[in-house]
C-alpha cells in the first residue's frame, strides 16, 4: 500500500497515457482533456549498447507549454521510467529535469546504467 501511494503521488494524472513511438524515438504522453485525447508531450531518447547492454539513453523531456506546471512532464518520466524497471532496461540521462527528478525519486537510480 506504501508503494502504491508513493506512486499515485509521482503521478497526478491517472488517465495520462504511456505511448511509444519507436519511429520517432519518443515517449509521449496523452491524456483526456475535456473529453479528447490530447498530446501532452515526449521524452525524447536514443537505443545505445553501454557496457555491452542495451540502454535507453533519455535526451529530452518536451511538455507543451499549454500544459506546463501541472505535473505533467513528472508524470511522463514517472510512467516511462517505471515501463522500462518493469521491462528490465536500463537508461541513462542527458536531461536535466529526468537528472533533477532522479534526485528527488532516487529509488530509479538502481535502473540507471553507469557510464564508463
Amino acid at each position: 500500500m506504501g508503494k502504491q501511494a508513493a506512486a499515485e503521488q509521482k503521478n497526478i494524472h491517472p488517465s495520462a497515457e504511456l505511448v511509444i513511438d519507436t519511429d520517432r524515438c519518443r515517449a509521449e504522453l496523452w491524456d483526456e482533456i475535456n473529453g479528447q485525447r490530447t498530446f501532452i508531450g515526449f521524452v525524447g531518447y536514443a537505443e545505445e549498447t553501454i557496457g555491452g547492454q542495451p540502454v535507453w539513453l533519455l535526451m529530452h523531456t518536451i511538455v507543451n507549454e499549454r500544459f506546463g506546471r501541472q505535473g505533467y512532464a513528472r508524470a511522463l518520466v514517472t510512467l516511462l521510467l517505471d515501463k522500462l524497471a518493469a521491462e528490465g532496461k536500463k537508461f541513462t540521462s542527458e536531461c536535466t529535469y529526468i537528472d533533477h527528478y532522479l534526485t528527488r525519486y532516487p529509488e530509479y537510480r538502481k535502473h540507471q546504467a553507469l557510464l564508463a
